[in-house]
């Protein structure tokens, strides 16, 4: 295989969201990759930070000058990404924030594929917000979409074998022989009759040569590394409570922020009585800031987390919501289903005059509430600075998604450039999308207030946490969502018409996503995962109500609820043709969707399904579906007992194209799998009364447990076609599969999340 740096993707690996966004903001004739034109386009609107100090890739050794580089993009050369040690360490930087997902251990074994490195001392850490670091094919900061893996692929693979040939240089120069005698394996180069250097001994004078422009690449059946079920880098560290997270940055002399913020969101302050506060042992300042959803907040600085909380929570604020919206779940889910009887924005127009004389009818309307991301690291972000005016620089410690919109607000905040502000990004314990707000809300929070200090004399770093409590109420929600259903059906059951409309907040309305996002008033990120793969003449409109709750990207966006929707009904339109589900969806994808039908006969055929006999009370549930680029089909096992469903086991089909590391695959289809069975059980649900968010913590926000959590067996259907995303495929379809097998044991269809079978 050849690859030069002109190779790029196709614009259909793009996350369906971005594609429109590539094609509108002029990408190559490739169509992988923006020009640096329009991504400087982007990056100005939108306030992405271009760079930030220093620029790592602008010299391939210190103190050397860059030679024959200049044809290479930040994103192309070893410099920034491979460190050898004398000893053969070698040392990866991830262009991707690590929060789980396993990114990690996944890039760095992709690059040490083609370096032909000993994976035993292969070590990887965080980059920063250096250009280096942007995703190659999206053009800015970012871990998200399920891309990392997908679109870091052949770049890492390519820096790989950059580095590989620049070791083999170097060595045949000491040798004095020709390099292509010349092989590597395990960390080593292997000459004539034996003769074997380190990459150690060689890499201080390798990084002086001439990085190559094109490189061969292995051929896949060569790999010996990618592919291969791979423990992870970090397991020993996270599993001995060694590993560090952004929540565990200290720095000398450093206080603790703890904020108290409005009730309802946006409210400003009447009156503060913060004697009492003060008052707490340890306090060192109450900072009255500007809030990020408006109005003010107020923050307590204290020499640790506890005097902190307890200073805040000795505040009395009076506060002054009148001029605010006040959000009401019950007034909200009535002005939704009103809205739900009209059509909206059109998707998906389609002749839909076939309901009128349709044999029969499949009305339906499904409810999904706000959910709340609670990540199990709390929100946190330490700042320091140090200077003065527009001559000071600001560090920034954060486990962030995208530390490029982090360096421009800091620098917003502060009236500095954004090269003198620095993210140095942490591992983060989950975020499932949180940590990725447009806002910045909490990074800009304890740039305000580090900021207020300095101007009232308290010249510290700044390290602002917060509590559960503050996540649950004064956070980011995935919208709350209604959808409506007209079907037609034959007489024979097929599909003759299909009126569907969605109500629900924009979650790209307002941010820097809204240009490529939002066409035509429908929010992409509102109908992924509609229609498609079912060939149906379906009508979609959308409406997007605005209100006074933050709304955010959760753990795989608009397939939390429309694969529920979908593959929930389309059990239901098999049915009332008398057709088995599996069947049903087999012809369906007929020969168009190849990959949608390996991963359902996988899940299928490894379950039993159809062959096994189920224990007394039990019955099969079924879904597939596809986000992300990647492909995920459940059968499960469930029960209802009491009143109440229980999920017993579950088998998952899965095609990613190649899995890199088999193992981090099945990491993320449990993991998703526990995510999507937490949607469906009682008590996972954000609600609002008067405004105000009525849930605070795990006591009244149902998360999955490991107590829930069935026995569960991954499978993946084996390609050596690009890796696509993995994330978040895992979450979308455990949830209708589920609510399949109840709606088989009670003849009742659930339509709302969570389960209400009462």
């Amino acid at each position: 295989m050849h690859f030069t740096q002109d190779s790029h993707g196709s614009l259909q690996d793009l996350p369906q969201g971005l594609r429109t966004f590539v094609a509108d903001a002029g990408d190559t004739a490739a169509g992988g990759a923006l020009e640096r034109r329009a991504f400087l386009k982007l990056a100005t609107a939108s306030g992405f930070a271009l760079g930030a100090f220093p620029a790592a890739v602008l010299a391939q050794a210190k103190g050397e000058t860059p030679v024959a580089v200049s044809a290479l993009k930040p994103t192309e050369q070893p410099a920034a990404f491979v460190k050898v040690a004398r000893d053969g360490t070698v040392t990866v930087t991830i262009n991707r924030l690590d929060f789980g997902q396993g990114v990690q251990t996944g890039l760095p074994m992709v690059l040490a594929e083609e370096l032909d490195a000993d994976w035993s001392k292969v070590r990887s850490i965080h980059g920063n917000a250096d250009p280096a670091y942007v995703d190659p094919v999206m053009g800015f900061h970012l871990t998200g979409g399920s891309t990392s893996i997908k679109n870091s692929y052949m770049q890492y693979r390519e820096l790989g074998a950059r580095t590989r040939a620049m070791l083999v240089s170097a060595a045949a120069r000491r040798w004095g022989v020709d390099a292509g005698s010349l092989r590597t394996q395990a960390g080593q180069v292997i000459g004539p009759r034996g003769k074997k250097l380190g990459y150690g001994e060689l890499a201080e004078a390798a990084m002086k040569l001439p990085v190559p422009q094109a490189v061969e690449l292995k051929n896949p059946k060569d790999f010996r590394i990618i592919g291969h079920a791979t423990g992870r880098i970090d397991a020993r560290a996270k599993s001995s409570g060694g590993q560090s997270y952004g929540i565990d940055t200290r720095l000398p002399g450093m206080l603790t922020a703890v904020v108290a913020h409005p009730p309802v969101f946006g409210s400003k302050i009447t009156s503060v009585d913060d004697a009492a506060a003060k008052a707490v042992k340890g306090v060192r300042a109450v900072l009255r800031v500007p809030g990020v959803l408006g109005g003010e907040v107020v923050a307590v600085l204290a020499d640790g987390y506890w005097a902190a909380k307890q200073g805040r929570d000795a505040l009395k604020v009076q506060w002054d919501s009148a001029g605010v919206g006040k959000v009401d779940t019950v007034q909200q889910l009535a002005q939704y289903r009103e809205l739900a009887r009209k059509p909206g924005a059109i998707k998906y127009e389609a002749d839909v005059g076939g309901l009128a004389g349709a044999a029969r009818r499949i009305s339906a309307e499904y409810v999904f509430p706000y959910l709340a991301h609670t990540p199990m690291e709390p929100l946190n972000c330490t700042v320091r600075v140090t200077g003065t005016g527009a001559a000071a620089k600001v560090d920034l410690w954060v486990g962030t998604q995208a530390p490029g919109w982090e360096v421009a607000a800091a620098a917003r905040v502060f009236g500095v450039q954004p090269q003198q502000v620095r993210v140095n990004v942490q591992m983060a314990g989950g975020g499932f999308g949180r940590r990725a707000t447009p806002s910045s809300d909490y990074v800009v929070e304890a740039c305000h207030i580090t900021k207020a200090a300095r101007a009232a004399g308290v010249d510290a770093p700044v390290r602002l946490i917060w509590s559960r409590e503050d996540d649950v109420k004064g956070g980011y929600y995935r919208p709350m969502h209604v959808h409506r259903a007209e079907i037609g059906l034959d007489a024979e059951g097929k599909v003759v018409a299909w009126d569907h409309v969605i109500v629900g907040q924009s979650l790209a309305k307002g941010t820097a996503f809204e240009g490529f996002m939002v066409k035509n008033g429908v929010d992409g990120t509102a109908v992924e995962g509609m229609k498609e793969p079912y060939d149906l003449p379906m009508r979609l409109s959308v409406h997007h109500p605005e209100l006074n709750a933050p709304v955010l990207w959760w753990r795989s966006v608009g397939s939390t609820h429309t694969a529920y929707v979908m593959e929930t009904l389309i059990d239901e339109i098999a049915a009332a043709a008398g057709q088995d589900p599996v069947e049903y969806r087999l012809r369906q994808f007929g020969d168009k969707h190849p990959r949608h039908k390996a991963a359902l006969e996988l899940a299928v055929n490894r379950s039993g399904y159809g062959k096994t006999a189920l224990a007394e009370g039990r019955a099969w549930g079924v879904a597939v579906h596809e986000s992300f680029n990647s492909v995920v089909a459940y059968v499960v096992e469930a029960s209802v007992k009491d009143g109440t469903p229980r999920l017993h086991k579950v088998t998952a089909g899965v095609h990613c194209n190649l899995a890199v590391n088999p193992r981090g695959v099945e990491a993320q289809v449990q993991g998703g799998a526990l995510m999507g069975l937490g949607m469906c059980l009682p008590g996972a649900a954000i609600t609002f009364k008067d405004g105000q968010v009525e849930q605070s913590n795990f006591s009244d926000y149902i998360v999955a447990r490991l107590t829930d959590m069935p026995d569960i067996a991954v499978h993946i259907v084996p390609s050596a076609d690009a890796p696509t995303g993995m994330g978040e495929p895992g979450v979308p379809a455990l949830a209708p599969a589920f609510a399949n097998a109840v709606a088989k044991l009670t003849g009742n269809r659930p339509r709302e999340l969570p389960f209400k079978l009462a």
